[in-house]
């Protein structure tokens, strides 16, 4: 795999894992719109996913660290201490872990479906389209909801709302933002719910697939390429959390959304004229 590609894909998963246009769909989508065959088998493929997952983790950590210091810590109290009553950051932290439930167990039960069934391009363009619109459609909606207003039926509703981005193109920031958009939260809100969500869901995913690498072991050749990508998608993660919440104090999610139909409709195109 040369560098310049881990490269790209460090970038495109940074960026695409925290902004709502999905970066499973843009991971499969830009080897495939340059021709790249990087992976001899679907085990290799997982393995460099799952390296550049890595990286996207600590960038959503070191973001909001100040705020989880105080989850993690009220979250422990809550159990290890019973304190009652729970402060607002303690309730939130394990309705954070709730959220990822859903999408967890379902995620686990359905991998081969998922790996074989979903992610052709067709899938990924119809679902970019599709669900760009529904963001389009809940950003509209009028809400003033913080996060202190977060309750349990959010969490599963948002949860459960995550189960969709299973699927390639749809996008889990994408979606949890849409749901969070659905249910009242303003788009700070929506935006910081839907960050800190990828934290026990980006870690479960990174333990997971880190378990099969150090099962199987690092593919000759694939070891530098990986830590490049690492430390690329770290970078560019870090700087779509930051770009993210500052956009989204001023502006709607509306460039999103266009640029989604816009991807979208150029890969549907390049498949119905066959030049890809």
């Amino acid at each position: 795999m040369p560098i310049l590609h881990a490269v790209v894909l460090g970038l495109v998963q940074g960026l695409a894992e925290f902004l709502p246009i999905s970066s499973s769909g843009h991971l499969l989508l830009v080897p495939w719109l340059f021709g790249w065959h990087d992976f001899d088998t679907p085990a290799i493929e997982k393995a460099v996913d799952g390296a550049l997952h890595l990286g996207t983790l600590p960038a959503v950590v070191a973001s909001f660290r100040r705020e989880l210091v105080v989850y993690v810590r009220d979250g422990v109290s809550m159990v290890v201490h019973r304190q009652r009553p729970a402060t607002p950051e303690g309730r939130l932290a394990w309705l954070l872990v709730l959220s990822a439930i859903p999408a967890a167990i379902v995620g686990a039960l359905a991998e081969n479906y998922i790996d074989e069934k979903l992610g052709t391009p067709f899938l990924i363009a119809v679902s970019l389209i599709v669900f760009g619109v529904l963001l389009a459609w809940a950003d509209r909606r009028a809400g003033q909801r913080t996060l202190a207003d977060y309750t349990r039926r959010d969490a599963l509703s948002v949860g459960t709302a995550q189960i969709l981005s299973l699927n390639p193109g749809t996008s889990r920031s994408g979606i949890t933002i849409t749901a969070a958009r659905y249910l009242g939260f303003d788009r700070d809100a929506a935006a910081r719910a839907s960050f800190l969500m990828a934290i026990p869901v980006t870690a479960g995913a990174v333990a997971f697939k880190l378990l099969k690498l150090v099962d199987d072991g690092v593919p000759d050749g694939l070891g530098v390429p990986m830590v490049v990508g690492v430390v690329t998608s770290g970078i560019s993660g870090w700087l779509a959390v930051w770009g993210t919440l500052r956009l989204v104090r001023t502006h709607s999610f509306t460039p999103f959304v266009i640029y989604r139909i816009a991807l979208g409709v150029v890969v549907l195109s390049l498949l119905a004229t066959g030049v890809r």
